[in-house]
């Protein structure tokens, strides 16, 4: 198994900072493949955290790009048609040759995201079923066969044009760590993509989606084991976690504290990070998505570094 690492650009960031302009994000896209990364991720949000439309910037980072695998970190499918999403996905997949990842989730139950639901005309309380259902039709949509459909939504002798480049569609990776989720990505997914916890409990986890795989009559190697990780080096580790503590607050609106117990951090010098890291690769994890907390441009080598002693 094949340790890939994958770098978040910073879109959410950037709007924070009142630069919307996509360009320094598309030359951070580069710097990290020119520096050996294996994938480039973008967040997504419509009102609630807001920031870039990830399918969009994707396609443009895919005309950057051209080795690097591209995913979302992590789509909220439930907030949009699913015969429109099938079609933007399907032509990010052939812009991209086939490097595209759908990171999806459900999205956690804070005001704002409720109040995001309720804008987009989406009930929150329904986004499971729904977010399962829009996939089935998305997967139905990406065989382009005709496709007839009635429930939330009603096709009638459906074509979707083009395909992906992928037979089939991309890969699914679904995240959480809730056991319903554990469950759902090992059933259905092709990957699992939580945002921690440590990587003890990331390996428990993981035993727990393999279980669900094996029940519903899976393989060993139908599910990647992935995860989504926030980093900022600093030799001084309390400044480090004060960085990392002030960065969550002001992106999510939420204690620390609170948001530290269910995402996965690491705050200290460079020297221990390759550690951190290789634990979660030894604990069974093959895709390492990492999220830094400012300073891109002098976390970027320094990732790339780490990178070429883990195994």
């Amino acid at each position: 198994m094949t340790l890939k690492i994958g770098y978040l650009l910073p879109t959410r960031e950037q709007i924070m900072q009142g630069r919307p302009e996509a360009a320094p994000l598309l030359a951070l896209a580069e710097r990290a493949e020119g520096l050996g990364l294996d994938s480039i991720w973008v967040g997504d949000s419509l009102l609630a955290r807001p920031r870039h439309e990830p399918l969009s910037l994707l396609a443009g980072v895919a005309g950057r790009v051209g080795r690097v695998e591209l995913g979302t970190a992590v789509l909220l499918p439930a907030l949009r048609n699913p015969v429109l999403l099938a079609h933007q996905v399907a032509t990010l997949d052939q812009v991209s040759e086939g490097r595209f990842i759908l990171g999806i989730g459900i999205a956690a139950d804070v005001p704002n995201i409720r109040a995001e639901f309720e804008a987009a005309g989406v009930p929150f309380e329904k986004r499971v079923g729904r977010m399962m259902e829009g996939l089935r039709l998305c997967k139905a949509l990406w065989s382009g066969e005709p496709v007839n459909w009635d429930g939330r939504w009603h096709v009638e002798d459906g074509v979707l044009g083009p395909t992906p480049h992928r037979t089939g569609g991309p890969p699914i990776w679904g995240g959480g760590s809730a056991e319903a989720s554990l469950k759902r990505a090992g059933r259905h997914f092709d990957g699992w993509f939580p945002t921690g916890p440590d990587a003890a409990g990331w390996q428990t986890q993981w035993t727990e989606v393999g279980a669900a795989a094996k029940a519903a009559g899976r393989t060993e190697g139908d599910v990647t084991g992935a995860v989504y990780l926030t980093v900022f080096i600093d030799d001084d580790a309390a400044r480090a976690n004060d960085r990392i503590n002030a960065y969550l607050e002001q992106y999510y609106g939420q204690p620390a504290e609170v948001l530290r117990r269910r995402q996965a951090c690491y705050a200290g010098p460079e020297a221990e990070m390759a550690s951190w890291l290789q634990a979660y690769a030894d604990a069974g994890a093959s895709h390492l998505m990492v999220r830094f907390a400012g300073d891109h441009e002098r976390h970027l080598p320094i990732l790339a570094r780490v990178r070429s002693g883990l195994v």
